[in-house]
């Protein structure tokens, strides 16, 4: 694969960069209703299909956050189409990688060394490379490592992405008021944390010790001293990233085993810990030789308070979801429903949530659940598409819900896709013993 030797990190680069590929894309429009006046038949496939390589094209070379938006959409499968969610996934684990050059740079900076001085062996060509660092193979003292080193200005860079993206996301989703800082900060926040080594270092030592117990989960070991706030040095595990085993995985027992360590990893820590790993996508998870489950990046931990994870919880139970006094009440807990909504707003999102929570809940509302049920999927892209599709929403105000939804609601669709590759069928109370 192509080496870059350059990632752009100033704001008029980087907007030039995204304004060549929005020029692409209104050409590949152009062309697309100029063959459809020629062939009414013909469908969105092929638009779909040159506007994800031509965006993805534009954001490989700028990695950092354009490049992660581009990895969080590849993660809702229920409505992307499906050549984005091909094109951006390949935003896991696959993008052109710093040139050897660089890499030495880096670890100079860094480290205060050259990797050779530092490890026996030291690969100059990365193994994986994903949308802010990508990883090395290594070895000391007979130990293999694997070393992720964070591409240069992805942090300075995010403020500035961000405020590229804001007026087209406002846009999007009808966001109104000053009350859409708190969102964008949110994400910006996260990122931000991203990008401290030193930080993910502390989190995933902490979150390997705290769900060691979990059976069929395997993390790997940390090195701090061969480690730093742009690179991180931790134990290589041989497997498959989790997208390659359930490519030609046809064992469901298998599937089932992987899948229920993976649940319960993650109940435990919502449940337990009230913190997640909330960037549950096939890159971050690689299944081993004897089929366990290996946890291997733990970048973004999204925190869980309290105040919102009782009402958040609550309205996973049938019980209160189908008492219409309870859910109004859980509804304006969770800044769903706002105090300056008109009736119509009030009615309108009420009904909405209500349809949108009997059927996204449906995991929790037993001991047990079959995430290879192509029903409960079809039916979740079914509503994703009325709702692209409602002019009535278009129309309201967009801003609902606390800024925690953003990442609680990310880990949850992410996980939902995660099991349903794996065709898992899962216990959904199994986790309790650990929390016992």
């Amino acid at each position: 694969m192509k080496t870059i030797d350059k990632i752009p990190t100033g704001k008029i680069e980087r907007a030039s960069q995204l304004v060549k590929t929005g020029f692409k894309v209104g050409g590949n429009y152009v062309a697309y209703y100029g063959e459809k006046m020629v062939n009414p038949k013909l469908n969105r496939d092929k638009l779909n299909e040159n506007n994800a390589e031509d965006i993805y094209d534009g954001l490989k070379n700028l990695k950092g956050s354009a490049l992660k938006v581009a990895q969080m959409l590849s993660m809702d499968k229920s409505i992307m189409p499906q050549q984005f969610v091909d094109k951006f996934s390949l935003s896991q684990f696959s993008v052109p990688p710093l040139s050897a050059p660089l890499v030495r740079k880096t670890f100079k900076k860094y480290l205060g060394h050259y990797p050779e001085s530092l490890y026996d062996t030291f690969s100059p060509d990365a193994m994986n490379a994903a949308s802010i660092g990508q990883v090395h193979k290594a070895s000391k003292e007979g130990k293999n490592l694997a070393v992720k080193i964070q591409y240069p200005g992805v942090a300075d860079s995010i403020s500035s992405d961000l405020a590229l993206v804001k007026p087209f996301a406002i846009r999007m989703f009808n966001i109104k008021g000053k009350d859409s800082d708190k969102y964008f900060k949110e994400v910006e926040d996260k990122l931000l944390e991203e990008t401290d080594y030193n930080l993910e270092l502390k989190q995933s030592i902490e979150v390997s010790n705290w769900c060691k117990h979990i059976e069929n989960l395997r993390f790997p070991k940390y090195y701090p001293e061969l480690s730093s706030e742009k690179i991180l040095t931790m134990e290589w595990i041989d497997g498959e990233h989790l997208s390659e085993f359930t490519a030609h995985n046809k064992d469901s027992v298998k599937g089932d085993k992987i899948g229920q360590a993976l649940w319960d990893f993650y109940m435990y820590q919502m449940h337990h810990l009230k913190q997640v790993h909330a960037d549950p996508h096939p890159g971050n998870f690689l299944i081993d030789k004897k089929d366990n489950l290996v946890a291997i990046d733990f970048g973004c931990i999204k925190q869980v308070p309290l105040e919102f994870y009782v009402p958040y919880f609550e309205l996973a139970n049938p019980n209160v979801i189908d008492d219409p006094k309870l859910f109004n009440e859980k509804l304006y807990e969770l800044e769903i429903l706002r105090w300056d909504d008109s009736k119509e707003e009030i009615v309108y999102f009420t009904k909405l949530f209500h349809d949108l929570l009997s059927l996204f809940t449906k995991p929790f509302h037993g001991d047990f659940f079959d995430f290879s049920d192509d029903d409960f999927f079809g039916n979740i892209a079914a509503m994703g598409e009325d709702f692209a599709k409602d002019s009535q929403l278009r129309k309201m105000n967009g801003n609902r819900g606390s800024k925690h939804f953003l990442y609680i609601n990310r880990t949850f669709f992410g996980l939902y896709n995660l099991l349903h590759d794996l065709k898992a069928r899962v216990d959904t109370k199994t986790f309790e013993k650990y929390i016992k």
